[in-house]
């Protein structure tokens, strides 16, 4: 049988459920989820869900990526509510990848575990499954696990062997009516121009998921602690000094009430020039370096080539005594005083989660 495969939150239970309910038949698994986007997103899907197919035996066959196709398939049904029209040719999409696979490779029977999902519905999928088991000639299963507890035991199972819990399908359009719905930013489809690694990034997650198979192999042991903070994310910003834009590096968390302000240095306290307004924090390039005990040659070269963001923060607390301050820290190459700034800063501070990995000894 070959079983399409979404996520191994909904894939580890259900391919164990089928080995009961199935005994005679080989399970190969099938990833082919063109619709899940950011395609980082989609690398962390399919790293996970690797893991489970490993540790449960099962070959795993990838599909392509096809994101464009997927766009073009639910093109005029982007505003479609989750379980709506969009939804069906999704799983139309995705069942007629995966018949297509078993008729390439004589398979009689076709199922997905998307069935064991509960944020989906079942009557679309198997009407999905019927229509291309009678385009394709192959059989369509469609058990219904989540019964008798099904989900609670699936998401037990999730917990207990830790896999990635996302918290969306994988749709931009479904993660964008349902951020707007959460009064909550849609920083799964942030990635900075610097391509610093932020904190509760798609990127900060395949990290974590990459450290703990490398513990894994190596037979270590480990926790996932997930914990609450503070999250920061720079939305856009620029510098005029003396009406000229120049180069600038915005350290995290720095937040005005205003996101526009005009002003003038006018102080100068060791190696730091502030303004009267808001107190800006302004270093040069000479003074970032001390701090950073980094050689920079300019203001581009930390945009192209940036600090982590946890070393960010230290240099941060050099400059700033409370740690609950959003004073803006403004790095760029020269400033002297007197000198006339008009700054643009857009950024939001916000609560959020976020998993740590633990080695235990």
């Amino acid at each position: 049988m070959l079983v399409h495969i979404c996520c191994a939150v909904d894939s580890h239970y259900f391919l164990q459920k089928l080995r009961e309910h199935y005994p005679e038949d080989d399970l190969v698994g099938y990833f082919y989820d063109p619709n899940i986007h950011p395609y980082s997103e989609y690398y962390l899907r399919l790293l996970d869900v690797r893991r489970s197919c490993k540790k449960l035996g099962i070959s795993l066959i990838e599909g392509d990526y096809n994101y464009r196709g997927w766009l073009e398939a639910v093109k005029g049904y982007e505003d479609e509510p989750e379980k709506g029209a969009r939804c069906d040719l999704c799983f139309d999409n995705r069942l007629e990848s995966t018949a297509q696979k078993a008729q390439e490779l004589g398979i009689g029977s076709i199922t997905t575990t998307l069935l064991t999902s509960p944020k989906k519905s079942l009557e679309q999928l198997r009407s999905a499954g019927e229509a291309v088991s009678e385009r394709y000639g192959v059989r369509f299963e469609a058990p219904d696990f989540r019964v008798k507890g099904g989900t609670q035991e699936q998401f037990a199972m999730a917990k207990e062997e830790k896999l990635y819990h996302q918290d969306y399908c994988g749709c931009i359009y479904a993660l964008t009516k349902q951020r707007e719905s959460q009064d909550r930013l849609a920083d799964e489809l942030f990635s900075p121009i610097t391509k610093q690694i932020q904190p509760e990034s798609i990127e900060d997650r395949i990290r974590l998921y990459e450290t703990r198979e490398e513990l894994e192999d190596r037979g270590g042991l480990y926790e996932i602690i997930r914990e609450s903070f503070l999250n920061y994310r720079l939305l856009r910003s620029w510098v005029k000094i003396d009406k000229q834009i120049v180069p600038s590096y915005i350290l995290p968390y720095s937040q005005m009430r205003r996101k526009f302000l005009k002003s003038r240095i006018d102080k100068k306290i060791e190696n730091i020039y502030l303004s009267r307004h808001e107190n800006i924090y302004f270093l040069d390039l000479e003074a970032f370096n001390q701090l950073a005990k980094s050689k920079y040659k300019n203001v581009k070269d930390i945009l192209q080539n940036p600090l982590d963001f946890e070393d960010e923060l230290g240099i941060r607390s050099q400059i700033v005594q409370n740690p609950y301050a959003l004073t803006p820290i403004i790095i760029v190459d020269k400033i002297e005083m007197e000198s006339k700034f008009e700054l643009y800063l857009e950024a939001k501070n916000y609560q959020d989660t976020r998993e740590h990995l633990v080695k235990l000894s």
